[in-house]
């Protein structure tokens, strides 16, 4: 059944390198939030934050993090998207994943990988894009440095409905974040919603916020600044189908093939 959306941006901070601390947070905030939400989404690595240092803080997809991610979407009746660090067969994935109610889980590993701070010399880019159904709507999941290459996420014949980013996103580049999230919902003819976290970091970047829910004529929903907030934004599904039949212009969008 097709209906309107909930979904709640977790705009939070997060404790250097501290799974224990950042998961105990975060379920805290499940727990009250998804008693309004379908679908909460947290930011990118939301129990390490951003960080190289994958060795010793990788886990297996099915490993504690995830184990709990499923407990909590499970006994709080509410789907979950963010990030973590896993591995895999000797490699390493800034993975994103999706875990319903029903206690299945679909992951997508970031296809790109952010070379400023070697996030391509420590992890393996993603190759497959991902988009999973859930209640009526079409979703796909993307992670932060994928907002700045459009290609990637175009949306061939309406094939997703809403356009998720989770995101570590510094503060000195916040104005392309901001410009970035509405194009991207402008030419996909789709929902966005790019949720980043606050704070700083032992690294040295400091974050803004600027999470934000975008319609698909490129209106902001909801704007989150600078500090801590969970605010949840929810979306019709009937009003993205009546402008998608007003202004077809997904008609007339090129066609190409992704090589990789």
């Amino acid at each position: 059944m097709k209906s309107s959306l909930r979904v709640t941006l977790m705009q939070i901070t997060l404790e250097w390198e501290n799974s224990c601390k950042n998961l105990d947070r975060v379920e805290d905030l499940i727990r009250i939030f998804s008693l309004q939400s379908d679908l909460i989404v947290l930011p990118e690595m939301f129990t390490t934050g951003f960080t190289m240092h994958a060795r010793q803080l990788a886990q297996e997809s099915d490993g504690p993090t995830m184990q709990r991610v499923k407990q909590w979407a499970a006994t709080c009746n509410v789907a979950i998207a963010g990030s973590f660090i896993a591995k895999q067969d000797e490699h390493y994935f800034n993975r994103g994943f999706f875990a319903y109610p029903d206690g299945e889980v679909v992951f997508y590993d970031k296809r790109h990988l952010f070379r400023m701070a070697g996030e391509d010399k420590t992890f393996t880019a993603g190759d497959k894009q991902c988009i999973v159904a859930y209640k009526g709507w079409n979703i796909c999941l993307q992670i932060c440095y994928d907002l700045r290459f459009p290609v990637w996420s175009r949306n061939v014949d309406n094939g997703y409905d809403l356009l998720l980013y989770c995101a570590n996103w510094p503060k000195p580049r916040r104005e392309p974040w901001k410009i970035l999230l509405p194009a991207r919902a402008v030419e996909n003819l789709s929902y966005v919603c790019g949720v980043n976290r606050v704070g700083s970091d032992n690294a040295g970047n400091v974050y803004w916020g600027d999470s934000m829910a975008i319609d698909m004529k490129g209106e902001i929903l909801c704007h989150l600044e600078e500090t801590e907030q969970c605010v949840t934004v929810e979306l019709d599904y009937d009003k993205l189908q009546r402008f998608r039949e007003k202004f077809a212009c997904w008609k007339d969008a090129d066609r190409f093939t992704l090589t990789f």
